[in-house]
């Protein structure tokens, strides 16, 4: 008794064993299978979501740099909060919340 015989014709054509030998590799063990494509497209949508993001800091930057060339009272207020900037006379405390 032959294994074979009771498939159908067309599973038995070479072209028909070719293409699904060639669609099973194409999906799952070639580099560019379904799952890489896949991880690189939400990669992809990552990138845009921080390039959005870091565009608009951008523009926050821009505008406070401007606003701090600018302004002196806002200049010293930023030196005091941020680089903790003091006058000759005065007292500074650091208090450092949990």
């Amino acid at each position: 008794m032959k294994p074979f015989t009771k498939l159908p014709r067309f599973v038995k054509n070479y072209y028909f064993l070719f293409g699904l030998f060639f669609v099973i590799w194409m999906s799952f063990v070639d580099t560019n299978d379904f799952l890489t494509q896949m991880r690189l497209t939400q990669k992809l949508n990552n990138l845009k979501n921080q390039k959005e993001y870091y565009k608009e800091k951008k523009v926050e930057v821009i505008k406070n740099r401007e606003e701090l060339t600018t302004n002196k009272e806002l200049l010293e207020k930023f030196a005091r909060e941020n680089y903790l900037m003091k006058r000759p006379s005065e007292d500074l405390y650091v208090v450092v919340e949990k």
